[in-house]
């Protein structure tokens, strides 16, 4: 066996004798998608919207400046065709379409209430539920004199439901494979430099690069296993299955995971002790979730901190979990994404190869 076999193996020895982590490890993803699911609830601010002007009248000029007009929606574009709209309905760049149809000045001078419809991307149900009751009441005071309510035709795409805790399932999974494969590698790391017991690595002929994917390997397979344990629960509990492929599931997981865990490699070779460890992680993990649009959205936040957020491994992955979990997204439409956590993924590795500092 290779001396990069000998140290993996040396790795789930460890593990396996640590008894009390690597309980720890295998149960959290069950207890995390059976507990948090019920209980997390978040509100969202900032609605894009799309509208499909097929009347361009006056009329329909109105709405679209009523629509924009409100603090609580950004009309993105004005289009006539339907299918343009949708398409970026699609790629997430708009949460709602409303539609003005054919005729609907004339339909309002004649005494009758225009059909306007609305197209709702619920993969954010809060978002698309709050999107629509903010176009509806945007739109009211215009067409109505008062004694009526519009009531459009509302139809809500990829989470039929509006059931909030589909949404946050893929972002509490992202979060409990951050967790195993940030970070363990990394305390594990820096209690050995307590120990004094990396010093036998560091006289031996291992180079850097069998000594940090001696580090990883084990986690990656370890982090796989949480992910299944987590797809699994979140399956049988609340009947919430990949729309998409698992191997693009998978495939992104096993990126991130070698982006996470190249990052914490990186801190523990430049941390002395565990309590500075322990803070560093914690401060670049709380900015990860707060900052990569897995618990509040990226369009609410300031353009210098969505600038920021493109060196964030989470912000791509979220971006994946979501789209294969709920929209059946394939591999080759999430190119872009895939590349990006890639890149990412690569840079931090290289940081913990360089950071190890190997004497001999």
């Amino acid at each position: 066996m290779s001396a990069l076999g000998f140290l993996i193996k040396k790795e789930f020895i460890q593990f396996r004798r640590n008894r009390f982590v690597s309980r720890l490890v295998f149960l959290l993803p069950i207890i995390v998608m059976l507990i948090v699911p019920l209980v997390a609830n978040m509100d969202v601010k900032g609605v894009n919207v799309a509208v499909v002007d097929m009347d361009r009248s006056g009329l329909s000029g109105r709405m679209v400046s009523h629509l924009e007009a409100s603090k609580q929606l950004r009309v993105r574009l004005v289009v006539t065709d339907y299918r343009q709209a949708y398409d970026l309905l699609e790629a997430g760049k708009v949460d709602v379409i409303v539609t003005i149809p054919e005729g609907c000045e004339q339909t309002q001078m004649l005494g009758r209430m225009p059909d306007i419809k609305i197209d709702a991307n619920a993969v954010n149900a809060t978002k698309s539920g709050l999107g629509s009751q903010y176009v509806i009441a945007s739109l009211t005071p215009l067409l109505t004199d008062g004694s009526a309510v519009l009531s459009p035709s509302v139809r809500y795409f990829y989470n039929e439901t509006l059931d909030y805790r589909f949404y946050m399932i893929p972002a509490f999974i992202i979060i409990i494979i951050m967790l195993i494969c940030c970070f363990i590698p990394a305390l594990n790391l820096v209690l050995e430099k307590e120990k004094g017991t990396i010093e036998q690595i560091n006289v031996t002929p291992v180079s850097r690069m069998e000594f940090t994917l001696s580090k990883l390997i084990p986690y990656w397979i370890i982090g796989m296993v949480a992910l299944t344990e987590a797809i699994l629960t979140a399956g049988l509990v609340y009947g919430l299955w990949p729309e998409g492929s698992l191997a693009s599931i998978y495939l992104a997981a096993l990126v991130f995971a070698l982006a996470m865990s190249g990052f914490a490699i990186a801190v523990a070779n430049i941390s002395d002790t565990m309590q500075q460890c322990i803070f560093v992680m914690f401060f670049f993990v709380m900015l990860f979730m707060l900052m990569s649009g897995l618990l509040t959205p990226l369009d609410s936040m300031p353009q210098w901190a969505q600038w920021l957020t493109v060196a964030f491994p989470p912000r791509w992955f979220v971006g994946i979990m979501r789209a294969v979990y709920l929209k059946g997204t394939t591999l080759a439409e999430l190119a872009p994404d895939f590349l990006a956590l890639a890149v990412v993924a690569t840079f931090f590795c290289i940081v913990a190869i360089v950071t190890y500092r190997k004497q001999k």
